[in-house]
């Protein structure tokens, strides 16, 4: 499990943990907490070319369905398999299991803080 506090976040509420040139990507427990009991995660192939800021995914509730947003340019490296066997990972553990793409990226975009994030959701 990543330690929240180092990690980096964006405004539509992923978090990343950066390796080298590899960007781990998931969905924030308070994302994870509003979306409610997820059902159904669609994420984009291994190979795929994503866009900061542009939708590479869906994440399905029970309550709604979300859009997962690429928060780098880059190249996705690798699918988290099993979150999409049980997306019930995102809900029980968003930081660590419920992981959900590997993007390799040449440069990092501006990011949140840990602290940023916490004042933007109020918590």
């Amino acid at each position: 499990m990543a330690e929240q506090n180092t990690l980096r976040y964006t405004a539509e509420h992923e978090w990343l943990e950066v390796q080298g040139d590899i960007a781990i990507v998931g969905i924030t427990a308070y994302a994870a907490e509003k979306l409610g009991d997820v059902v159904f995660v669609d994420l984009p192939t291994v190979g795929a070319t994503v866009a900061s800021g542009k939708i590479v995914g869906e994440i399905e509730s029970t309550k709604s369905v979300g859009e997962l947003f690429a928060p780098v340019d880059g190249t996705v490296t690798e699918v988290n398999d099993a979150v999409v066997a049980n997306p019930e990972l995102v809900n029980s553990d968003p930081f660590g299991e419920g992981w959900l793409i590997k993007v390799s990226f040449t440069e990092l975009p501006s990011l949140l803080s840990f602290d940023e994030y916490t004042a933007l959701v109020g918590e």
